[in-house]
Order: C-alpha cells, then sequence, then structure tokens
C-alpha cells in the first residue's frame, strides 16, 4: 500500500515536471519564432502582402476564368494591373508625404500665433516669456525631417515591389491545386472531409479579405471627399491613411479622424471647419464601422479587443507600421481557420468577442 502511494506521488510529480517543461518548451519556441520573423521581414513581408493581395484579387481571377479567359492570360493581367496600381499609390502617398513635411514650418508659425493669442486673451501673465521663446524655436524642420524618414521604412515594400508580384504570381497560379494534392495523398472519406475544410477556409478568408478592403477603400473615399470639400490641404494623403489605418479596429479610425482634424485647425482662421469635419468624418467612421461592415461581415467574425491588442503589439514590435495594419487581418484568418478545425474550435471560442 505505502509502495503503491509511493508510486502514485511519483507519477503526480512527474506529470507536473512534464507541464511545467513542455509550458517552457512553448514559450521558448514562440520567443525563437518571433525572433526568426523579425529577422526574416525583409523575406516575410512580401510574402505575407502577396497572400493578403491574392485573397483580394481571387475574385477577379474567378470572374475572368468564367469569362473563358485563359487562366495564366488572366494572372499576368492582375499582377500587371496591381503593379501600376501599387506603384502609383505609393509614389503618390511619399510625395505627398515629402510636401505634408516641407509644410512643417508654416504649421510651427501658426502654433506660435495661437500660443500667443490664447496667452494675450486669456491675459496669463503669470506664464514665463522663455514658453513663447519655447515655442518659437521649436524647430518643425526636425520633425518634418522625421516624419519624411518615418515614411521610407512604412513604404518599403515599394521598393520590394517585384518581389511582391512574383510571390503573388505564383500563389496565384497555384490556386486550386491544393485539393488535387490532398486527393493524392488521402483516401475518399478524409480526402472529402479535408477538402471541405479547406474550401470553407478560403471562402471564408476571402470573403472577409474582400470585405474588409472593400469597407476600407469606401471609408478612404468619403475620407478625400470631405477633406477636398472643405480644401484641406493633403485630403488625398489623409484619405489613404483613412484606407489603411481601418485595418486597425478604433485605434486606427481614431488616429485617421484626429490627423486632419489637427490640420484643418492649423490651416483655417476659424475653427468651425474643423468642428465640422470632426463631426462628419466621426459620423462617417461610426455608420461604416457600426453598422455597414458588420452587415456585410455578418456574425462569427468579431475578434475579442484583447486579442486585437496583442496582435497590434505583437505585430508592431515585430514589422512596425506594416505589421500593425495587417496584424487583425492575419488574426482574423487564424480564427477562421481555427474554427473550421474541430481540434481548434476552443482557440477561435477564446478570439471571440463576448
Amino acid at each position: 500500500m505505502f509502495g503503491f502511494v509511493q508510486e502514485l506521488n511519483y507519477n503526480k510529480k512527474s506529470m507536473q515536471s512534464n507541464k511545467m517543461a513542455t509550458a517552457f518548451l512553448f514559450l521558448i519556441v514562440v520567443f525563437i519564432g518571433g525572433v526568426v520573423i523579425k529577422l526574416a521581414k525583409p523575406v516575410l513581408f512580401p510574402f505575407f502582402l502577396a497572400i493578403f493581395l491574392s485573397f483580394v484579387l481571387s475574385p477577379v481571377l474567378d470572374f475572368m476564368t468564367k469569362l473563358k479567359i485563359p487562366k495564366a492570360l488572366s494572372i499576368i493581367l492582375i499582377v500587371v494591373l496591381s503593379f501600376f496600381i501599387i506603384y502609383l499609390l505609393g509614389s503618390l502617398f511619399f510625395s505627398s508625404g515629402k510636401s505634408f513635411a516641407a509644410e512643417f514650418p508654416k504649421y510651427g508659425q501658426k502654433i506660435n500665433s495661437i500660443l500667443i493669442s490664447l496667452q494675450e486673451k486669456f491675459k496669463l501673465e503669470h506664464i514665463e516669456p522663455e514658453v513663447i521663446d519655447l515655442s518659437k524655436q521649436f524647430d518643425l524642420n526636425k520633425l518634418g525631417g522625421i516624419l519624411l524618414s518615418s515614411l521610407g521604412p512604412f513604404f518599403s515594400f515599394i521598393s520590394n515591389l517585384f518581389l511582391i508580384l512574383i510571390f503573388l504570381l505564383f500563389v496565384l497560379a497555384g490556386r486550386g491545386k491544393l485539393k488535387e494534392k490532398v486527393k493524392m495523398s488521402f483516401d475518399a472519406e478524409n480526402e472529402t472531409k479535408i477538402n471541405k475544410v479547406i474550401e470553407n477556409i478560403d471562402k471564408q478568408i476571402q470573403k472577409y479579405l474582400a470585405i474588409k478592403t472593400g469597407v476600407s477603400l469606401m471609408t478612404g473615399l468619403f475620407v478625400t471627399i470631405v477633406l477636398l470639400v472643405f480644401d484641406v490641404e493633403f485630403a488625398i494623403i489623409f484619405g489613404f491613411l483613412a484606407f489603411l489605418l481601418n485595418y486597425i479596429p478604433n485605434i486606427g479610425s481614431t488616429v485617421a479622424t484626429i490627423l486632419p482634424v489637427a490640420i484643418a485647425v492649423l490651416q483655417f482662421d476659424t475653427i468651425w471647419p474643423a468642428f465640422w469635419i470632426l463631426l462628419i468624418i466621426t459620423a462617417i467612421e461610426m455608420t461604416i464601422g457600426n453598422f455597414v461592415e458588420p452587415k456585410l461581415m455578418g456574425s462569427g467574425l468579431g475578434l475579442s479587443p484583447l486579442v486585437v491588442l496583442f496582435f497590434l503589439f505583437f505585430w508592431g514590435w515585430l514589422w512596425g507600421i506594416p505589421g500593425m495594419i495587417l496584424a487583425v487581418p492575419m488574426a482574423a484568418v487564424i480564427k477562421i481557420i481555427c474554427q473550421n478545425v474541430p481540434s481548434l474550435q476552443f482557440v477561435a471560442v477564446l478570439m471571440t468577442r463576448v
């Protein structure tokens, strides 16, 4: 009896030590994987972006195939068109960013005049003169330089555009071949189940990314129109930012609203244009985010705010701003995959918004 109890205690200790070892090993694998992904950014980021684009462009390829256009020709046309669109948008944004950085000194003078007028209006005589002198000495040329230098890493994929399109070419060319490989690798019963899961995953990811991209494009277009109507400087660059930042829930839309409103405050002599811009853009963001997108997307794809924050911080640490933009779509893709794999469905439940 004593030997049995002793053996039972030994088994419990062994199980606990195995669990600790497994957890420790998991942490090591996650850490090493994160380091590898961070170091492999020059290759992995174009690859991830190519996969992202392939899901967005898949409906176009399917439509062209239905029109009896040869698949090879369809892929070439899609890749060439994607090249021109990405190149033109990247060049437009970068040139606008350079102009925006060059205009910073003008906004610095406006800030100085606002501070002086506030001091005179509220008779803040107790404020030391050094406060205003400090604002006058605030060199926004340096801030403009910092902004301009930050645009380089953000749009470094322009320099890797060729690599992105090569990946896109192979990903689109390989669409539909996975089913054939599964058919060759498994028996009829398992092949049917696996292909059904793959088809569901493909359709759901394609639907999510296509709708998210369409909604983001709609948001960016509306923001651009509003800013053009109010004659706000750099309306196109803020509209493009609204398009990109819409992939980041809540945080992205807030930043995309604050930036043009701040410029409007500095650009106009009265506060009213900025007030109306804030009101209209907020209404656009709320309408699209709370009504249009959920209706198109359907239920079941809502992510927990904690999951969103984790992915934002994690991918932001790995790849910076580009990683933050791709973070939430990647989280949604992981959730969709887990939803369709029975052994991983509990992960999808944990990632779901309550």
